[in-house]
């Protein structure tokens, strides 16, 4: 690391403090450009996006490979110089051993924190028992732990996403993460400011993540006062940006138009933000 750039144990020093107090937002890039974009909007971490990234290689939402996200998560490091929080999904494995193994490689990318979540990705089985689950998340943390610690553990409960809206369930899955060793707890999909408060109250004094949308009807400063710590917005930027390349291209393919490329960024405005990427690459070299 040269020394006008963060290091690895100073993002994760800065990435532990974000979550001491106040409220922010971990925005959640694709890929290294929209991740540089972010980080100059000023964003003071990020987070990968499991299906973001997925996408962008042609697959659905959880149809990488661990090795395909490790070294996504090597080349978003190197890239920024914010925290960045793995979607590490639920760990590649279903074996506690396995998942620690998979969690000291992801460590090992430079990531600040990562989070692992309780869905089997089976739809006969879509979460795995609270117990089994618990003991995953135990040998997650005990594989950060063993790699000095400074990193950051996300547990995650599922329940909404997998069709199981159930908040009792969803909070005392959350509770037993916590006991189990994870630093902030998330379940997206929880549904309005109800659920949301219940869910701060019920593990306070840990942070606690909210993945927010467009339906939710709630900005910041009304998250910041449920008392939650960090906010994220998942794949949804990636979706946009999806949206509007897919309205352009079909109005294209569809009716011979070309007004919709009328929407796109500058291109000046492009150049300009990575070419000053290049210019410093060039000058630390």
């Amino acid at each position: 690391m040269t020394p006008d750039r963060p290091s690895i144990a100073d993002k994760r020093r800065t990435f532990r403090q974000l979550h001491q107090s106040g409220c922010f937002v971990i925005a959640n890039p694709w890929d290294i450009g929209s991740a540089l974009f972010l980080q100059q909007l000023g964003f003071r971490a990020l987070a990968s996006t499991s299906a973001g990234f997925a996408w962008s290689q042609g697959r659905p939402d959880g149809g990488v490979t661990r090795e395909q996200v490790l070294a996504h998560l090597t080349a978003m490091v190197a890239a920024t110089d914010v925290p960045l929080n793995a979607d590490f999904e639920h760990g590649f494995a279903h074996d506690p051993d396995a998942v620690a193994e998979g969690v000291r490689l992801a460590v090992a990318t430079g990531v600040a924190g990562l989070s692992i979540e309780d869905s089997t990705g089976e739809a006969a089985r879509p979460l795995y028992e609270m117990g089994d689950a618990a003991v995953r998340m135990r040998a997650a943390r005990g594989a950060i732990d063993r790699a000095g610690g400074d990193a950051l553990l996300v547990g995650r409960a599922e329940c909404f996403l997998v069709g199981r809206p159930d908040l009792a369930e969803t909070i005392a899955r959350l509770q037993a993460y916590a006991n189990a060793g994870a630093d902030c707890l998330y379940a997206p999909g929880l549904r309005n400011r109800e659920q949301i408060a219940a869910v701060v109250e019920a593990l306070a004094p840990r942070p606690v993540n909210v993945l927010i949308g467009a339906a939710h009807g709630l900005a910041v400063d009304d998250l910041a006062a449920l008392g939650v710590r960090r906010i994220s917005v998942g794949g949804a930027l990636a979706r946009c940006a999806w949206g509007g390349f897919m309205r352009a291209a079909r109005q294209v393919a569809e009716q011979g138009r070309f007004d919709g490329l009328a929407t796109g960024a500058a291109g000046a405005e492009l150049n300009a933000l990575f070419g000053e990427r290049g210019s410093e690459s060039r000058a630390r070299g």
